[in-house]
């Protein structure tokens, strides 16, 4: 039985947590549910993770690439979030205090596959040249369509991009420049000052869109390099599996349409490299407010939600 009573569901497009925004008059803020969650209920627990999940994962499959180590790392962030409810006091944004959490167990969370064999521009930017530009498939022998399959290709790369970067700049840009967290919001969430922050975005921006206009044929046109030719030779290395998308299934929005508005504080060549980062899915997670549940009933997680402040 679900904890969550129909009609109770909390949005799920994740429109305000890098933002001013506060949820909509219907809906309880994550204060008045952390309360509630504090003292025991569970129906508020449950709304709690289903409201900050997406965002989560969002964040973690842009700091790991692969899809279920994104899975992975938001479930475990999920259960800590969970077992220190307690400690939790209203001396800041929960939000804030949530993605805390978060920040510090992706920047320290076990490398991925693909993180360690990517781990410079130069490198990336070898392989590339070193992959052959081949015809697509035949469509009929793909389960999808070949738009999608090439969107898979092309975001795939672009989120191979951003390992080349170190871990503090990439979690840096994925929170300033594609979901548009404010200087002081981010640097709050990553445990630095504001000054800091900007540093760490500028220069990751300086690096990855240095790459981008030197190899990427979206950003260049002068550049070879076209995601449609590169499809089938990452289908073959092993990069995308028709069978299973990473990137481009169960969309609930766009990462530009949840995401604040923030292109007044980019320059005008930035502008165009952080739109394409910012078209991406804003992808759905699996539903881990369900195992967690799970998880309360066996181990007694409960008992530490329980405390009050």
């Amino acid at each position: 039985m679900s904890l969550l009573a129909p009609g109770n569901e909390s949005r799920t497009d994740g429109g305000y947590p890098f933002s001013a925004e506060t949820p909509p008059a219907n809906e309880p803020t994550d204060e008045a549910l952390v309360s509630r969650a504090q003292g025991g209920d569970k129906v508020a627990l449950e709304q709690l993770i289903r409201r900050h999940q997406p965002w989560v994962f969002n964040v973690a499959l842009r700091m790991l690439w692969h899809r279920e180590a994104a899975e992975d790392a938001t479930q475990e962030i999920l259960i800590k979030v969970v077992t220190k409810l307690s400690t939790y006091r209203h001396q800041s944004r929960f939000r804030t205090w949530l993605y805390r959490v978060a920040a510090n167990h992706l920047l320290n969370v076990r490398k991925s596959e693909l993180e360690h064999q990517t781990t410079t521009f130069t490198a990336m930017g070898r392989s590339l040249d070193e992959t052959p530009d081949l015809e697509l498939p035949d469509p009929k022998a793909i389960p999808v369509d070949l738009p999608l399959l090439v969107e898979e290709a092309r975001v795939g790369c672009m989120m191979a991009m951003l390992l080349c970067l170190d871990r503090r700049q990439r979690l840096a840009f994925i929170l300033g420049e594609i979901c548009g967290a404010t200087s002081p919001v981010g640097a709050e969430v990553m445990g630095v000052s504001p000054e800091n922050f900007r540093q760490l975005l500028s220069r990751a921006r300086h690096d990855l869109y240095q790459f981008m206009n030197e190899k990427c044929g979206l950003v260049n046109l002068a550049n070879p390099c076209r995601c449609a030719n590169k499809t089938r030779a990452f289908m073959e290395a092993g990069y995308i599996d028709p069978q299973r998308l990473q990137f481009t299934a169960q969309r609930l929005a766009r990462v530009r349409d949840v995401a604040p508005h923030r292109s007044d504080e980019l320059q005008a060549l930035e502008r165009q490299h952080a739109a394409l980062f910012r078209d991406h899915r804003f992808l759905e997670p699996k539903d881990f407010a369900a195992e967690l549940r799970d998880l309360i009933t066996r181990s007694g997680v409960a008992a530490d939600v329980d405390v009050r402040d």
